[in-house]
């Protein structure tokens, strides 16, 4: 008799357990009987079921979606490579399970080309200054309206779409012709930073050969006035001598004349051997 009371209790457990289903927060759920869904949008809390339905549960909070960086072609025909990241949630839970099966894999498979062709239609319509400019702000709200239409079959909601990177692709002529306007630009800059510093050389050479005149005139001048006062000091000298002895004077000019004339070992001097230059040579005594 226990053993079949207890059996009865164990069964009664057993189906209030199978008759109660929780949703988390965070989470929605569907009902489902034998396949068919009967019911969505649980919010969160205790619900009740029959033991033979089924409550499948979502995660209702935003997911993200990065797609990886792909080739695009701008109003001008020039190519960038853009990737960028998707912000979505499950907005009708009974149409996400009846298309993709409630999976959120197989939901991003489905999604990433909604957006991908959005975002190449968006980029076929704008320059590129626009793609990388501010304007890119209006570009991705565009595209999360028109990805929405589309996205609604999935019962998913885009709530956002950034894009995280715009580059130029390696071989792309519009990179070799930024590179080559930056080379220019720093040609430039390095050419006028080089006239720069030769006009500066030049004004500094041109102020220290200045003051080098300034400063040879000024010792030139010195000079002179030092060499002026020496030969107004040795002309009072001499005059001082010759009035004291006026053949002694005489005889020691004719010395140093005969030690200027004299000086190399190989000169030769031509004179009339009566002339007054030798006087004292011939007249030793």
């Amino acid at each position: 008799m226990r053993s079949i009371i207890g059996i009865i209790l164990a069964a009664i457990v057993l189906l209030a357990i199978n008759s109660v289903f929780i949703v988390k927060e965070g989470q929605t759920s569907i009902l489902l009987q034998f396949g068919r869904i009967l019911e969505s949008g649980f919010k969160p809390g205790l619900h009740f079921k029959l033991p033979y339905q089924q409550a499948v549960r979502f995660d209702q909070r935003l997911q993200t979606l990065e797609a990886a960086a792909e080739r695009y072609l701008t109003s001008e025909k020039k190519d960038v490579n853009v990737d960028f990241v998707v912000k979505w949630r499950i907005a009708d839970p009974s149409k996400f399970y009846t298309s993709v099966a409630g999976e959120e894999a197989r939901a991003q498979a489905r999604l990433a080309p909604i957006v991908k062709d959005g975002m190449r239609t968006a980029i076929n319509t704008r320059t590129l200054q626009e793609v990388v400019s501010s304007a890119r702000s209006d570009l991705t709200q565009t595209l999360v309206q028109k990805a929405n239409l589309e996205a609604q079959n999935l019962g998913i909601e885009i709530v956002d779409v950034r894009i995280k990177r715009v580059d130029l692709p390696e071989e792309s002529s519009v990179l070799r012709s930024v590179y080559e306007r930056m080379r220019s630009e720093r040609k430039q800059v390095a050419d006028s930073l080089r006239a720069e510093g030769n006009e500066a050389a030049e004004r500094i050479q041109a102020d220290a050969d200045r003051q080098t005149q300034v400063l040879k005139a000024e010792a030139y001048r010195e000079a002179q006035k030092a060499r002026g006062e020496g030969d107004a000091k040795a002309a009072e000298v001499y005059a001082s001598a010759y009035g004291k002895d006026a053949d002694f004077y005489a005889f020691y000019r004719s010395l140093e004349a005969y030690r200027e004339s004299f000086q190399t070992s190989n000169g030769v001097l031509m004179l009339d051997s009566k002339s007054e230059f030798l006087r004292y040579l011939q007249d030793s005594k």
